[in-house]
């Protein structure tokens, strides 16, 4: 941990000299601006502001001050398991988890998956996530989940889910819409979800889950256009149905059609998008060009780090490199050439924040560096990397140069959860060894046989896997 002093709890806060990225409506860029965190909330934004008395001063100088980053879909609970499936298909996730050995996950282990992935957030720069917490088979491990996170440094949706259990068979459960109230009321969370997905199953089922939803006051989120999954009927039953409303989540949103699209912005829905899971899953093609085709607000997430980065500056690019190739490749079928690109960096910088924000309904309090929202802010500076100088595009240095370890103060309603390029937040030699408890449990359940064919699964000469997606009706 830093030696340097840092900011103390409660104490008024300034970045000073600092590229500003506001991530206002306008994009306002403050080539050499303040920001001054009063109370836990934004009190100014602008050049050599006065601060109060005890004000404690960060020199910003050669770095660039944006808003926290929000992620608007993790599995956080398979964060325990980091990188193992690095070498799954969507197929083989699929058994382990839902068919097999994440079935064994107890609620301790659940909840040490949720301490380091807030961890790992955080230190990052983002500063909100959404637990799309789908391995919750019992309320114990919903109380765990829960736990777990408000007691994390961060903010965090709880976004309740059961993979083992048909929707609308988990959300009647009392014991669970509690778990799903108290995250929606409690001080120390930022609100909950439901999370669940539609298959399209004649009769809709999923219906009596959309009622619970609305009846407890929260958003769905589901994954949506998922390639041998969910496609357009899951969509065509919940526009027959009336059940697509405002501030609802598609995630992944891949593989649909226009007439599908096009239901998802007339009803004001929100995509969240998973860029390094459709490249490597085969959602589908990355819908970036798609959704701003049809104006659907977009987001960005990790999905789950048991394959993928963890973190938005990885998402950020790979969300780029996405969509441009896809438009070079289009060209190239009729032998034309690109002569300007039509995502800018600024573009995916602003889904990285403000739309993660328009994604959780909480753009009037966080995405945006804007007098009276909530405190949090990144300051991205590393003055031992020749990396980050010269800086002169702050979008492009932000998508494209700099990366989590030039991350040198992260802000969270004030409060200094990385400072000087050091997490100084939670306990994380405690999470260590809960997460070592962890994966011993685990090995001993499957047997080191089991273990590592999971890991280093078989190239078979004949695929024989069947998609074995659950949330059906039989």
């Amino acid at each position: 941990m830093s030696t340097n002093p840092r900011p103390q709890p409660g104490q008024p806060v300034v970045m000073r000299g600092g590229i500003v990225l506001t991530m206002d409506a306008q994009h306002t860029v403050l080539p050499e601006g303040d920001v001054l965190v009063v109370d836990g909330k934004i009190a100014d934004v602008g050049v050599r502001l006065d601060v109060p008395e005890g004000t404690f001063e960060i020199d910003a100088r050669g770095g660039i001050v944006m808003p926290g980053m929000i992620d608007s879909h993790r599995h956080m609970w398979q964060t325990a398991m980091r990188a193992y499936g690095a070498d799954w298909t969507l197929t083989q996730y699929f058994v382990w988890y839902y068919l097999e050995h994440g079935m064994k996950f107890r609620p301790q282990d659940v909840a040490a998956g949720n301490r380091i992935s807030a961890l790992d957030a955080v230190e990052s720069g983002i500063t909100t996530s959404v637990d799309w917490s789908h391995g919750l088979r019992t309320p114990e491990h919903g109380e765990a989940a829960f736990d777990a996170l408000a007691g994390s440094p961060g903010r965090y949706v709880l976004a309740y889910g059961n993979l083992a259990v048909a929707p609308w068979e988990w959300t009647a459960d009392p014991a669970v819409q509690r778990v799903v109230e108290r995250a929606r009321d409690d001080s120390r969370m930022f609100g909950a979800q439901l999370a669940f997905d539609v298959p399209g199953d004649d009769g809709f089922p999923e219906g009596a889950a959309f009622k619970v939803a609305k009846d407890l006051g929260v958003s769905v989120t589901t994954h949506a256009g998922v390639w041998g999954a969910t496609g357009d009927r899951g969509i065509d039953m919940m526009w027959e149905h009336g059940v697509m409303e405002p501030g609802t989540v598609y995630v992944h949103a891949a593989t649909l059609s226009d007439d599908s699209y096009q239901k998802i912005a007339a009803t004001g829905g929100v995509a969240s998008l998973s860029t390094e899971s459709e490249q490597t899953c085969g959602q589908g093609y990355p819908p970036a060009a798609a959704l701003r085709r049809h104006g659907i607000p977009a987001s960005l997430s990790i999905d789950t780090s048991v394959w993928f980065s963890a973190d938005m500056f990885s998402a950020m690019r790979t969300t780029i490199g996405a969509d441009r190739s896809l438009e070079h490749y289009i060209a190239h079928q009729s032998d034309q050439t690109v002569t300007h690109a039509t995502l800018r960096v600024e573009d995916v910088v602003a889904w990285a924040t403000r739309g993660g924000a328009e994604a959780i309904g909480k753009l009037d309090q966080i995405g945006s560096l804007e007098k009276g929202k909530l405190g949090d802010v990144v300051l991205i500076k590393n003055d031992h990397s020749p990396t980050m100088v010269p800086i002169v595009n702050p979008y492009g240095h932000v998508v494209y140069q700099a990366q989590r370890g030039d991350v040198h103060t992260v802000l969270v309603g004030g409060e200094a959860v990385k400072w000087d390029g050091r997490l100084c937040a939670g306990d994380l030699p405690a999470v260590r060894g809960e997460l070592e408890n962890t994966i011993e449990y685990l090995r001993s359940e499957l047997g080191e046989e089991t273990w590592r064919a999971g890991m280093y699964p078989e190239i078979p000469e004949k695929e024989i896997l069947e998609n074995p997606y659950q949330y059906r009706k039989d």
